[in-house]
């Protein structure tokens, strides 16, 4: 792909964000697309963001587990960028049309006391960079169709990328936990839509710790010459499914002892 290939991807997703119109995969667009294509697209994206007055407040790791990372054919996590006009209070309503077609993960949320970067930060090293972590909700959205109707060829993790990762906003519990005060590996959810259950999982399920998904993405943005900066929210990775939320959802992650998180879509 060209840079003007990358800088007509990044218009049409921001078109089709504000206007709730999705466009086709970008992998049957441009069949040659690979992974430096995919960060590229998305990196044309936060400059116009930024542009338009929007502020960078973290980021958000996917593709964390190993049924994922089998389900597209990587082994490697990806990332987006989280900004502000992304974050809602626990307990808040989303209106409706805000998103297209709007999902919700549970995780473990990050919030960085120090900076941290360099291409061999460990688990340890972010442990002591974290001011507290914080139970999480993200919420997920495409601006790509998810499947083509012609083809029926689902999206691949080249259309994720570009699309900014998937990801559309971040829900955080007001509860603030030291980094050491619990085993992250153990820290669960029940995830429930409108009363009933949808979804459990364990922090394990995040690379088999979620500090080590930090870990990762440090490592990833010191290859671009970044580091991530004090005070940003880093949303770890998911430990359960995406669950569906369509108009009328009104979702309650339930982290036992480490808290909880609702949200609700009209």
């Amino acid at each position: 792909m060209t840079p003007e290939d990358h800088a007509r991807a990044a218009a049409d997703l921001l078109q089709a964000e504000k206007t709730g119109r999705q466009i086709g995969l970008l992998s049957r667009r441009h069949p040659e697309i690979g992974m430096d294509d995919a960060y590229a697209i998305q990196n044309a994206i936060y400059a116009q963001k930024l542009a338009e007055g929007r502020h960078v407040i973290g980021w958000k790791i996917g593709l964390t587990s190993k049924a994922m990372q089998s389900a597209l054919k990587i082994d490697i996590p990806d990332s987006g960028i989280l900004f502000d006009d992304m974050a809602f209070d626990t307990g808040a309503t989303v209106p409706d049309g805000r998103f297209i077609q709007p999902r919700i993960e549970a995780e473990i949320a990050f919030v960085m006391k120090s900076e941290l970067g360099g291409e061999n930060v460990t688990r340890n090293d972010v442990l002591a960079a974290t001011g507290h972590v914080v139970p999480a909700v993200e919420i997920l959205d495409t601006r790509i169709l998810r499947s083509d109707p012609e083809t029926g060829n689902v999206r691949t993790v080249h259309d994720t990328i570009s699309d900014n990762a998937a990801n559309a906003g971040i829900v955080l519990g007001q509860e603030r936990h030291l980094p050491e005060a619990f085993d992250l590996r153990w820290v669960g959810a029940l995830v429930f839509r409108n009363g009933e259950i949808e979804e459990t999982g364990l922090g394990a399920g995040v690379l088999n710790d979620p500090a080590e998904s930090v870990a990762w993405l440090a490592r990833r943005v010191a290859g671009y010459g970044q580091k991530i900066e004090p005070g940003r929210v880093i949303l770890s990775g998911s430990f359960v499914r995406p669950v569906e939320c369509p108009a009328g959802s009104d979702i309650h992650a339930d982290f036992g002892a480490f808290g909880s998180v609702d949200i609700r879509f009209d």
